[in-house]
C-alpha cells in the first residue's frame, strides 16, 4: 500500500498537512553532526540513559546540575575516571543519584572515544552510518555502550539529529496495522522488520526516516 494513505491519515488527525509538517522532528543539516564536539554526545547519551524509566521533565530541569557535576562530560577524562569520583557523584544532590546509571558514564565515554578514533570524531562516526542500516548502528550501541538497549539509543539519535526511526508504542501500533511487524517489540527481528518497512517508505517518498516514523505514529488512532 502507498505511504500516501498513512500520510493523509496523520494529516487528518493533526488538523491538516501544514500542521502535520510543523510537528515533524528536526534532522541535522549537512556537517552538523561532525561539528558537534564529543563531549556534547556524551552529555546527550547520559541524559537519555537517565531519562529511561524516569520522569523526563525532572532530568531536563536538573540538567545544568548534571553538566556541572560531570564537568562538561569530556570523554577522554570520563573513560578512565577513578572509582572514588563516581562514589562522590552518588552523593551529589545536583544530579539524580542513581549509581547504576552513574556507572554508565565511563563505559559510554569509552564507546564515544572508540567511535571517534575510527572517524576522527564521534559525529563523523555517526554521519558515515547510513539510515538504511539503523539496526546495525543500534546493535553497535548495544555491544559497545551501557544501558543503550531498548529505545534509549533511538531517542539519543533523534536528539542529536541523526535521521532514524523510534519504535515508540504508536509507531509499533502503526507497523502492526500495516502488517509490517509481527515480531516482539524490542527484539532484533522487530528492528529488522521496522527497518525494512522504513527503507521501502523512504525509497517511495524520499522523506527522512525520522519524519516517516513520526507520521506513522500520528496516523494511529481514530
Amino acid at each position: 500500500m502507498s505511504f500516501a494513505r498513512i500520510y493523509n491519515q496523520a494529516a487528518a488527525h493533526k488538523g491538516g498537512e501544514a500542521a502535520l509538517r510543523s510537528m515533524l522532528p528536526r534532522v541535522a543539516e549537512p556537517g552538523e553532526l561532525e561539528a558537534k564536539s564529543d563531549d556534547r554526545y556524551l552529555s546527550e547519551v547520559t541524559r537519555c540513559v537517565f531519562k529511561a524509566g524516569f520522569v523526563w521533565r525532572i532530568i531536563d530541569n536538573k540538567w545544568p546540575g548534571f553538566e556541572a557535576a560531570f564537568q562538561g562530560f569530556v570523554p577522554l577524562y570520563w573513560q578512565q575516571v577513578p572509582p572514588e569520583v563516581l562514589e562522590e557523584l552518588a552523593q551529589d544532590e545536583r544530579i539524580v543519584r542513581n549509581m547504576q546509571k552513574i556507572r554508565t558514564v565511563p563505559e559510554n565515554a569509552r564507546m564515544i572515544v572508540d567511535g571517534a578514533r575510527e572517524q576522527g570524531s564521534f559525529g563523523a562516526f555517526l554521519n558515515q552510518w547510513p539510515s538504511s542500516d539503523q539496526v546495525g548502528l543500534l546493535m553497535w550501541f548495544k555491544r559497545h555502550g551501557a544501558r543503550l538497549g531498548g529505545n534509549t539509543a533511538q531517542y539519543f539519535l533523534r536528539r542529536v539529529g541523526w535521521d532514524g526511526f523510534i519504535l515508540a508504542p504508536d509507531v509499533v501500533a502503526g507497523l502492526h496495522r500495516e502488517e509490517r511487524l509481527d515480531a516482539t517489540p524490542g527484539s532484533k527481528k522487530a528492528l529488522i522488520q521496522a527497518q525494512q518497512a522504513f527503507n521501502s517508505w523512504h525509497q517511495e517518498t524520499g522523506l527522512p526516516y525520522s519524519h516517516l516514523s513520526r507520521i506513522v505514529s500520528y496516523s494511529v488512532g481514530s
